[in-house]
């Protein structure tokens, strides 16, 4: 019943069926919010690296160290999860098969850098920390590159 309204409404109407390449409209899908993310994260990982543990006779400095200690590990992980919820987003929304054949290496790309935000969830390791801004390095060019663009690489953190 409801699909002979529908197909009589657009035989009246004239309305044509519209295709989209994406699951959102074109234009809001960018690698930029999971690369801020990435940079929050090793940010995060380099200053808990550099907290200096207090001497444990003085009680109000170990509570500073553990408050500033456990806010950095949160906006780490915070980050992470947005990191990795922004390429998955892009690995399952924007990029489509003609892509995969351009780039035959894309799902390994994005798995890895998937993996990557959950190493840096679980561990405090710079080198993870920076092999992931390096992954979303890489699917920046891709991405830009589906689209015909040039969009140089610049990190906000410097």
């Amino acid at each position: 019943m409801l699909k002979k309204i529908i197909n009589r409404a657009q035989a009246t109407l004239d309305i044509q069926d519209a295709q989209a390449h994406c699951d959102g409209p074109c234009g809001i899908y960018d690698p930029a919010s999971a690369r801020i993310a990435a940079e929050a994260v090793r940010s995060m990982t380099n200053k808990i690296m550099g907290l200096a543990t207090p001497d444990a006779s003085d009680s109000a400095a170990v509570a500073r160290f553990h408050n500033t200690l456990s806010r950095f590990v949160a906006i780490k992980e915070e980050e992470a999860e947005v990191a990795k919820r922004q390429l998955l987003i892009l690995w399952t929304d924007y990029f489509k098969p003609p892509h995969l054949e351009k780039y035959p290496e894309l799902h390994t790309v994005f798995w890895e850098a998937a993996k990557l935000c959950s190493a840096c969830k679980v561990e405090v390791s710079p080198t993870h920390a920076d092999e992931l801004v390096a992954a979303i390095e890489k699917i920046h060019g891709i991405f830009w590159a589906t689209k015909g663009r040039e969009v140089d690489w610049v990190l906000a953190g410097g």
